[in-house]
């Protein structure tokens, strides 16, 4: 799509130019006080249509730009830069920086960005302070092994992408791919889902 596109904006330019060009060739034909006055007699029309041929540009440019734009989305309406900003603006602390690839690896995956970073938020605290077992452990999520120990985590970004990925293993792949479906599994407390969809509106309104 992109590529057509832009054989189109190509294309576009080249009829402008080719008219351009036959209007300069047509008066440079003519004697010269012939010119004179065609020119100035026809001096509004030349300008009209060629105000109508910038116009017609710039339409065109702009009709190629939403549709780059709509290919571009990947989730809410948003393209992957605008989808990581908004949920940037939930993460702080240890989370700071790490939008683009929550973002990125959400959508690979193919989970609810909104709702992943919600159980995050809501587990850890770090929409204000991570929690220690995110800064000493890298485990988002409040993730455990099989022995009931927490998990641990060699950088930031593996934690973030081991929290995805069990979350759409254990969860998203089952079907469990809301709060209150989830919540039985995910946590013993019954007020947990109610909890999860408080953070997901506060990310939805930034």
């Amino acid at each position: 799509m992109k590529s057509d596109q832009k054989k189109f904006a190509i294309f576009l330019t080249l009829v402008i130019d080719l008219v351009i060009v036959f209007i300069v060739s047509v008066m440079s034909s003519q004697p010269e006080e012939e010119v004179t006055v065609r020119t100035l007699k026809n001096t509004s029309f030349y300008s009209e249509n060629i105000k109508i041929i910038n116009e017609t540009a710039q339409e065109a440019d702009i009709k190629i730009q939403e549709e780059i734009r709509k290919a571009s989305i990947v989730y809410d309406n948003m393209t992957m830069e605008e989808l990581s900003q908004k949920l940037e603006k939930s993460m702080n602390s240890s989370l700071n920086g790490k939008g683009e690839l929550f973002a990125t690896y959400s959508i690979e995956l193919g989970l609810d960005p909104y709702l992943a970073l919600a159980i995050v938020l809501h587990e850890t605290g770090c929409s204000y302070n991570c929690s220690s077992l995110v800064k000493t452990h890298n485990n988002l999520g409040g993730l455990k092994a099989a022995n009931g120990k927490y998990m641990s985590f060699n950088t930031l970004d593996e934690g973030i992408k081991g929290y995805l990925n069990i979350l759409y293993k254990n969860y998203y792949s089952k079907g469990l791919t809301t709060p209150e479906l989830m919540n039985p599994k995910y946590a013993a407390s019954t007020t947990w889902a109610s909890k999860v969809n408080w953070y997901i509106e506060k990310i939805k309104a930034k």
